[in-house]
């Protein structure tokens, strides 16, 4: 196994078991065993829990974006960017890998783990601010339909888990659309 294949299956396995167990429930252990490699190639890679955190909550950052970005800077119509954004398969009752992060103390008490939540959400809100700018928006009017558009997504989820209703979050982006294209259609 080469050291690039160890670390990269380090930071995978810690992807998914800080998506469902948190960054502070989960130990260096488990991450070894997930990952299947020895405990030297993890401090080989990441001499602490934090350097394996920042690379984990970070590919996950990066995987998020480079996914969102795809869509938002198509050559679609401004609005169909945002609705095949808000539309795209997600799994609701995983919620979401990014948004799960925000309620994990041990990331929140972190100011690097924190900055890198942050800087996800400060981009797709300057992204989501631009294509409703697009549309002839105010800029402020422009900027709360950012935050409406992803608080959809963000709470969609939320319900979904609460409600262990997949499609509480197919029905919140369902209204959300319905609002941005009820002018079109009247």
């Amino acid at each position: 196994m080469t050291t690039a294949t160890a670390r990269d299956r380090l930071v995978d396995a810690a992807q998914d078991l800080f998506a469902t167990q948190g960054v502070g429930a989960t130990s260096p252990r488990a991450v070894l065993v997930a990952a299947g490699v020895g405990q030297g190639s993890l401090y080989h890679h990441f001499p602490t829990k934090h350097d394996l955190a920042v690379a984990a909550v970070g590919a996950t950052v990066d995987d998020a974006l480079a996914r969102a970005m795809r869509t938002l800077r198509s050559d679609s119509p401004a609005v169909q960017r945002v609705i095949a954004y808000l539309e795209r398969p997600r799994d609701a009752l995983a919620g979401c890998r990014i948004g799960r992060h925000t309620s994990d103390q041990a990331v929140m008490d972190d100011e690097g783990l924190r900055d890198v939540l942050t800087a996800y959400f400060v981009r797709l809100l300057r992204e989501l601010t631009a294509i409703f700018r697009e549309t002839g928006l105010p800029d402020e009017v422009a900027r709360d339909r950012a935050h409406a558009a992803l608080a959809i997504i963000q709470g969609g989820y939320v319900l979904a888990r609460a409600t262990q209703d997949p499609d509480a979050l197919t029905a919140a982006v369902r209204g959300f659309v319905g609002l941005l294209t009820e002018k079109e259609s009247m």
